[in-house]
């Protein structure tokens, strides 16, 4: 090995990658606690997921040994390159992939099968920091917050073509990147509001919703009449809002629910409200379905109760009822939480918490002490996925947010995921340990 190479071994950020080696090896610890059983002949058993999830680490590392020999300048010159590709393939993807439980978000040759929207993930982080980080690139204009959104959720409107909603969703985290690099204040605000207005829809029965927004308006019109409402302009702002809200939760939101939702996302938007799903929306069941219980809120009810049970110090490793019962669907990929919550309790919960917190603020740490606009923006990107899908999933295990199918970064079970994040924080402590050299 060249002197170059031993002299970029001492710059990397060996915290990031210690923090990643950790969650990895939670994870590979969780899985095997979820699937082991005392009537294993061996540990070493190829067609247990723990073992396949360990080969996935050793194909993660060796992936991100060649990342860290590569030229820092090779993922900016040709991130639109690659991510015009990963687009591509997204398409490729709604007319050729494989169906799994209802979506056709995979590709799969054989036995192989992987989830380019997870891959995607990357490539649309690196398509972003290269076109903000651009000289000609003016953030504070309109022209060009709509080139950076359009960035951000074209692979989004893709997945959602291929009826993976969850996924999708991780691709709005990048709006937490653009309000760091000078997104107005009154985008959050109006994106909150929004949501408020689809909770407000769910919970409150729609004619009375109606009174209660207009008398809002007519409210704000009379205390507000004497100052900025004595001109035309804001009294027409202030009815447009409320023509928005209006139409918005009496036409917007029922629409998307009876003709966009599947029937078991309405199932685990109103489990999550603990509200039964409204007779309107029955007409959304498939031809041949019954009417039955929800299978999310099962699921949930499971999770809760297996993370409520390990109490303080949890049951032990090996130890989860819940665990080695299978009683929480999907508990080695979605709901792998519930195996840490069961077995070592909540301190063995609050010490993952940690981990996380950790490696996410050293992430915005190694962002923020770049000289390069393209690493900074880049960091961010990391950062927020991995917030996403941590506060996403957790929350979604106890109940707090609708299941949508988020896997938990490094533990859940699965090789497309694992890489996935391997090759996000590869590339950013690639791109890090040249950050002397780097100034754009």
């Amino acid at each position: 090995m060249s002197s170059l190479r031993k002299a970029l071994f001492y710059r990397i950020d060996g915290v990031i990658l210690l923090l990643y080696v950790l969650l990895v090896a939670v994870g590979i610890t969780a899985v095997f606690s979820v699937e082991h059983r005392t009537t294993d002949v061996s540990l070493i058993m190829m067609n247990k997921s723990y073992m396949k999830q360990l080969v996935w680490f050793g194909y993660s590392l060796l992936l991100g040994f060649i990342i860290l020999l590569t030229d820092s300048k090779f993922f900016s010159s040709f991130a639109f390159l690659i991510y015009t590709a990963a687009l591509a393939v997204l398409v490729v993807t709604i007319f050729a992939g494989v169906d799994v439980k209802g979506s056709r978000s995979w590709l799969g040759v054989g036995s192989f099968r992987f989830q380019p929207g997870e891959v995607a993930k990357i490539f649309t982080a690196l398509a972003l920091a290269k076109f903000l980080s651009l000289p000609e690139t003016n953030f504070k204009t309109l022209k060009h917050r709509l080139v950076a959104v359009a960035i951000a959720l074209t692979p989004a409107v893709l997945i959602l073509l291929q009826k993976e909603t969850g996924l999708a969703l991780v691709y709005f985290c990048f709006f937490l990147v653009m309000y760091r690099e000078g997104l107005p204040n009154a985008v959050l605000v109006i994106g909150f509001s929004v949501v408020a207005l689809v909770l407000a829809t769910l919970l409150v029965e729609r004619r009375l919703l109606f009174v209660i927004l207009t008398a809002l308006a007519i409210l704000i019109g009379v205390l507000l009449r004497n100052t900025i409402l004595r001109r035309w302009v804001p009294r027409v702002i202030l009815i447009g809002i409320w023509l928005f809200c209006m139409l918005f939760s009496q036409v917007a939101v029922p629409f998307a629910f009876k003709h966009v939702l599947a029937r078991h996302q309405i199932d685990r938007i109103y489990s999550t409200l603990g509200k039964e799903v409204p007779d309107e929306y029955d007409k959304t069941l498939v031809a041949g379905e019954e009417k039955k219980g929800n299978s999310s809120e099962y699921n949930v009810l499971q999770s809760k109760i297996a993370i409520g049970s390990g109490g303080f110090w949890g049951k032990g490793f090996l130890n989860g009822t819940s665990t080695k019962n299978q009683f929480v669907p999907e508990q080695n990929t979605d709901f792998i939480f519930c195996a840490i919550g069961e077995q070592f309790g909540f301190v063995g919960s609050a010490g993952l918490v940690i981990l996380y917190i950790s490696l996410m603020l050293r992430i915005i740490f190694v962002a923020e002490r770049q000289r390069s606009v393209f690493t900074r923006v880049y960091g961010y990107c990391v950062a927020s996925i991995l917030f996403f899908h941590f506060a996403v999933n957790i929350s979604m295990t106890i109940g707090l947010m609708p299941v949508i199918g988020i896997t938990l970064p490094f533990l859940s079970y699965g090789g497309s995921s694992l890489l996935a994040f391997s090759i996000l924080i590869f590339i950013l402590v690639r791109l890090d340990a040249d950050r002397q050299a780097m100034i754009r």
